[in-house]
């Protein structure tokens, strides 16, 4: 199915199908994140101590590039490593979307997510999961074996998110996460067609609301990206 790029409001999308953005970049804001579940992705920040985490990022699914070109400017020490199966997505990310060049601080690789899970030794502090095919399937990435995969390559302390996509009448289902994360896992409420799950290794972390809006309102002050929406629609405190 070939890619459209369309252009609407000052908006850029990237689509396999006329009915599905898989991507989407503001013109006058290259940098920020325009979609709702990229942002919601983002949670994850709110949790360490450190403003200086995650210092080695793995994204699986490369899209319109959104989340590369956010931590590509605003976490300047951190490594971050992209595996995208398909070239034309990485080509149109580069003439498109603003992908930034290969550099020491960014390696893009084309390859099947699954596949080099299974063979890296690499670890890293954060892992961001959002690869589907044009029809809206993980495939091979939505399985238990899979987010197994992750876990081992997790560097102490370290997170996977993972955007699970629902259409239709069908609801996401995060049992595989759970399995393979010992329930270590929290589901953020759905947003719109997407639900952003978190899961942990190494120390337990318990954040209440109150800290996590302190953590969004720094955040904001810093790169711009606004989860204080995110977290007013939290029932309760995050656990992992």
């Amino acid at each position: 199915m070939p890619i459209r790029i369309n252009e609407e409001r000052g908006v850029r999308y990237l689509q396999f199908d006329p009915h599905w953005i898989q991507g989407a970049m503001r013109l006058s804001r290259t940098w920020a994140l325009e979609l709702d579940y990229t942002r919601e992705m983002m949670v994850p920040l709110l949790l360490p101590r450190s403003q200086e985490w995650p210092r080695s990022v793995l994204q699986v699914g490369l899209g319109a590039a959104s989340i590369t070109r956010f931590l590509h400017r605003y976490f300047p020490k951190a490594k971050l490593d992209v595996v995208e199966i398909d070239p034309e997505v990485v080509l149109n990310a580069w003439q498109f979307f603003e992908l930034p060049e290969e550099s020491a601080r960014l390696h893009i690789e084309i390859g099947d997510g699954y596949k080099y899970m299974a063979t890296t030794r690499r670890r890293f502090d954060l892992i961001l999961v959002d690869g589907f095919d044009a029809h809206g399937s993980a495939g091979r990435l939505h399985t238990s074996p899979f987010y197994r995969m992750c876990r081992a390559r997790l560097a102490g302390g370290g997170m996977m998110v993972t955007n699970m996509l629902s259409r239709a009448r069908n609801k996401p289902n995060a049992d595989p996460i759970r399995k393979a994360f010992d329930d270590r896992v929290v589901a953020l409420p759905p947003c719109d067609a997407n639900t952003v799950v978190i899961a942990k290794i190494g120390a337990p972390i318990r954040r209440a609301l109150d800290d996590l809006r302190s953590a969004a309102q720094k955040l904001k002050s810093r790169t711009g990206l606004n989860l204080l929406p995110t977290i007013a629609r939290l029932r309760s405190e995050i656990v992992l």
